[in-house]
């Protein structure tokens, strides 16, 4: 049974568990899986930058109110968050790595800063 290269196609010789005809190859094809991955990750990366760095505008000292639609028309995206925690008495908080924010009713929303212990 002939093996073919993974990223050239042509047939690789040598060892039987070889996938790929040389190193100039086997980078060409490992590179090529990172970059269409790292493109996903990329964009992700850049709405939770964004929704952080908002949150951090608006909320420099530590705790606030703020309407949905200022947040929205800012460019806040909700869908976007790195965790969430979960309060005894059943509030949740949704936070974007330090920055999080709680929902008091459908328009408005507190805004807080995780504090560091």
């Amino acid at each position: 049974m002939e093996r073919l290269c993974l990223d050239c196609g042509e047939a690789v010789r040598g060892r039987t568990d070889k996938k790929f005809c040389d190193d100039s190859c086997r980078n060409n094809y490992n590179n090529r899986l990172k970059s269409e991955n790292g493109i996903v990750f990329n964009r992700i990366n850049l709405i939770l930058k964004k929704n952080r760095t908002l949150l951090s505008k608006f909320n420099p000292d530590g705790k606030i109110k703020i309407s949905k639609k200022k947040m929205v028309n800012a460019g806040f995206n909700f869908d976007y968050y790195t965790h969430t925690y979960q309060t005894q008495n059943g509030k949740r908080y949704i936070f974007c790595y330090e920055f999080g924010y709680l929902a008091l009713n459908e328009e408005d929303f507190l805004l807080v800063k995780r504090e560091e212990k």
